[in-house]
């Protein structure tokens, strides 16, 4: 099963918790944006059973190391996840506490002239913020 290697892999063991966890995660078309409280309602909406948030938090932040999850912070105390790994950019709704993905194409060129000596841009990534 695709789940219990991606709980291996993070270093997890595969309960019965992680796996509902994973099914609401990763058994979907579309990816998706989320905070650690919307997954937990969407995961009692899925599957009808309460896991605890430490279950949840623990899971996530051990999916997130191993890549196969996105965080996203949008200020000091507040964090999205997102299972699209992939580099792009974000718009993120102030009012509406939304974030909603920004295509590469959307973005023009980006020219970063500082240089951090011994470090490398790995990638870059655009959070615009809007408001009404």
């Amino acid at each position: 099963m695709q789940y219990l290697d991606k709980l291996r892999n993070s270093g997890l063991r595969p309960t019965k918790q992680r796996l509902q966890i994973c099914e609401v995660l990763f058994n979907t078309e579309k990816t998706f944006h989320f905070t650690v409280n919307e997954l937990d309602k969407k995961i009692k909406n899925n599957t009808g059973n309460k896991i605890s948030l430490a279950t949840i938090y623990n899971t996530i932040h051990a999916f997130e190391k191993k890549g196969y999850l996105k965080q996203i912070p949008i200020n000091s105390n507040q964090t999205y996840f997102d299972t699209n790994v992939t580099d792009h950019h974000h718009f993120y709704d102030l009012k509406d506490e939304k974030l909603i993905d920004l295509e590469n194409c959307d973005v023009g060129p980006i020219n970063i002239k500082k240089k951090i000596n011994g470090k490398k841009i790995k990638s870059i990534e655009v959070l615009v913020k809007l408001e009404d």
